[in-house]
């Protein structure tokens, strides 16, 4: 709780700069696709513990950028945001990616259950900004089946990144480079209030 609320702080304090400076309101979907300079840390810094967990901050916004379109998907059809069904198939598939690799399967299912459950808080945000804007609401409804392929994908890699950085992610200086990570990701992709708070629940879980 007090990684999430150090990160939460200074993600929020970046928005709302974000805010004040742009004159932004309101909900608004985050990019699909990082840019290349967001995905991967330079080659000198790749093996350091902040570059170890750096892509548990750029992967994890990537996933939440397909909170959006699983929002789209979703709305209108009265199907609720929770899905206990998918969310158990995700939490098996990542357990056995875990196992595989190496890595602690029961930390890397607390940490998907913190990715589900940000991406249920960009849902359910969207979606109560549709309802008092249905003009802002979608006009066109993403095939989920796709949108869940990418999400499989995206899982994968998170799982790999949990795999590469047991050592940083148990280390004391592990809260502060996750929140520098996670502050230049908000930077990078323009995060809105929405999205940064749920990036900060997303990585609740990295330190240990």
């Amino acid at each position: 709780m007090q990684l999430t609320t150090s990160i939460r702080s200074a993600l929020i304090a970046g928005a709302a700069a974000t805010v004040l400076f742009t004159g932004a309101t309101g909900a608004v979907a985050a990019p699909v696709a990082p840019s290349a300079a967001a995905t991967a840390p330079a080659p000198a810094t790749a093996h350091s513990p902040y570059g170890q967990l750096r892509p548990l901050a750029v992967l994890s916004a990537e996933r939440l950028a397909t909170a959006d379109l699983v929002a789209a998907a979703k709305w209108g059809t009265g199907g609720p945001v929770d899905d206990p069904a998918r969310e158990q198939e995700v939490l098996r598939a990542v357990a056995e990616q875990a196992r595989q690799l190496g890595a602690d399967p029961e930390a890397t299912v607390r940490f998907f259950r913190d990715q589900i459950e940000a991406n249920k808080i960009v849902q359910r945000g969207l979606h109560r900004a549709w309802e008092a804007d249905p003009g802002r609401a979608p006009t066109e409804r993403p095939d989920l089946g796709q949108v869940r392929k990418e999400i499989n994908r995206i899982n994968h890699e998170l799982v790999q990144a949990l795999a590469d950085s047991p050592q940083a992610r148990s280390a004391p200086y592990c809260a502060p480079l996750l929140t520098a990570a996670a502050v230049r990701v908000r930077h990078e992709r323009h995060l809105d209030a929405l999205h940064t708070s749920a990036l900060a629940r997303s990585l609740r879980s990295v330190c240990g």
